[in-house]
């Protein structure tokens, strides 16, 4: 599933549309392309094909009240730690796990949750990372607005792009 990125008419960033919702506002001529990918699609009786857009600015600008934090979800959490596990640095079966359980008092928020593999999850167990003998790769924190922007571009691939476009 191919992301589109979506830049106010001032160059800022808004977020990220499916290629299907971004094809619509070209047709409806709401935005402007400016990188499209290799891939083409063709309208189902083949008369029209079309590359699919990578990074959109809208024609008229949109007033838009940023958020000062980035939300706490599991997706997010994947995305600070780069979708890696922050004991072993394994990238496959990740899971969120507590450095302080939450059965001790610990949290559901960003300074106490890490992506982990599920084995260093089972590992760990109900105890913390000193007692479980572990250590972590980068200390739990909270991510700022530009942080979190930018390595959601790098994971998306479309932070070269952007750089070169001067948005980042």
């Amino acid at each position: 599933m191919e992301r589109t990125v979506i830049l106010n008419s001032d160059y800022s960033f808004l977020g990220l549309v499916s290629w299907k919702r971004a094809i619509k506002l070209v047709v409806k001529e709401k935005v402007e392309v400016l990188k499209a990918s290799e891939r083409e699609i063709c309208s189902g009786d083949g008369t029209c094909k079309m590359t699919v857009p990578l990074v959109l600015r809208l024609i008229h600008l949109v007033r838009y009240v940023y958020k000062n934090k980035v939300p706490f979800t599991r997706k997010n959490v994947y995305v600070r730690d780069k979708h890696t596990c922050q004991y072993c640095g394994s990238k496959d079966k990740l899971s969120i796990d507590h450095v302080i359980p939450v059965s001790r008092g610990g949290s559901n928020n960003f300074e106490n949750c890490v992506a982990s593999c599920i084995p260093c999850n089972v590992k760990k167990d109900n105890r913390t990372p000193r007692e479980a003998g572990m250590s972590l790769r980068s200390k739990p924190h909270e991510p700022t607005i530009m942080e979190f922007l930018i390595l959601k571009m790098k994971t998306l691939g479309v932070d070269q792009t952007l750089k070169d476009l001067g948005v980042f």
